[in-house]
């Protein structure tokens, strides 16, 4: 492979592996169908979750106070605004389980990869790290009760997500964090954790898709979740307008990425396994979204 090649790729790897991920789902459905209808997904974010809380520096958590401000704007923000233009978006949707699944993506924490984005866009990374550690935890507190109150008619127990999310959310990121705070993690146990969570997301996008049976409906999804992401990026972009430039970056892809993996446990534990399938879709676009918008934000320097 010519080396401008080889480095394209290895700028876009994520992105190409999701892809691919996507395209295996939507092909071999029955047997991965059978995986999310016994616990796949939730296994699965157990390991994406664990691996990448090993790879969060500690110093990161020596450098927030610092930016006690825009951490917890963005924290404010990612709690309660996100989930009213989710659920806005949402109502682009028909109701049922389609539109089940776009509400929770904004109850979901902002996405594991937009701390590899925000490196790649020349951001605050460990603002960002921030971020992904707060906005987890508030998403487990108060998801439940955001989604009861969105949601209604809704037969589901917000103790029951709760304690879901405890289980393979908040357990596994507390014991991957400790663990890097309180022991030098090697650079080849950090190699591994960085590549299961490169294929724990390509899972996960397998085990969501295999749940999208394509339908005319799923042109309403798709356009609710470009507004979503256009409305969450113009929010991005309002919080940071007076930050410094590595501040702008990380506010930006922070606020307008949700976790889909997260969002997709969410959707399976509050209304079932078919509510995941928009989270596939989803988890693609901003995945291209933060992907893209990181090139070019590099690309322009520190303007």
């Amino acid at each position: 492979m010519p080396r401008h090649g080889r480095q394209m790729f290895n700028e876009y790897r994520e992105l190409i592996i999701v892809v691919a991920a996507a395209a295996v789902g939507l092909t071999v459905q029955h047997p991965l169908e059978w995986a999310v209808r016994h616990q796949g997904i939730d296994v699965l974010l157990v390991i994406l979750v664990f691996s990448t809380a090993l790879n969060v520096d500690p110093r990161t958590l020596r450098t927030l106070p610092a930016a006690w401000k825009q951490l917890s704007l963005a924290l404010l923000v990612g709690i309660a605004v996100l989930p009213l233009l989710s659920w806005i978006a949402a109502h682009l949707v028909v109701a049922g389980h389609l539109r089940d699944g776009v509400i929770t993506i904004g109850l979901a924490p902002c996405e594991i990869a937009s701390i590899a984005t925000t490196a790649m866009a020349g951001g605050d990374v460990a603002l960002a790290g921030g971020v992904l550690i707060g906005s987890t935890v508030l998403t487990v507190a108060l998801a439940g009760p955001i989604l009861a109150a969105e949601v209604p008619g809704a037969t589901f127990d917000p103790w029951h997500i709760l304690t879901n999310l405890l289980c393979i959310v908040a357990a596994p990121l507390a014991i991957g964090v400790m663990l890097g705070v309180v022991m030098s993690v090697p650079a080849r146990v950090s190699d591994v954790a960085t590549t299961t969570s490169t294929l724990s997301v390509a899972a996960l996008v397998a085990l969501v898709a295999a749940e999208v049976h394509f339908t005319r409906s799923y042109l309403s999804v798709l356009a609710a979740i470009v507004a979503l992401l256009i409305a969450s990026a113009g929010v991005g972009l309002l919080v940071g307008r007076r930050s410094r430039p590595g501040t702008k970056k990380a506010l930006l892809l922070t606020i307008s990425m949700r976790d889909f993996a997260i969002a997709a446990g969410l959707a399976t534990a509050a209304f079932g396994a078919a509510a995941a399938a928009p989270l596939g879709l989803y988890g693609i676009t901003v995945l291209v979204w933060g992907t893209g918008s990181a090139g070019f934000m590099r690309s322009r320097g520190s303007d």
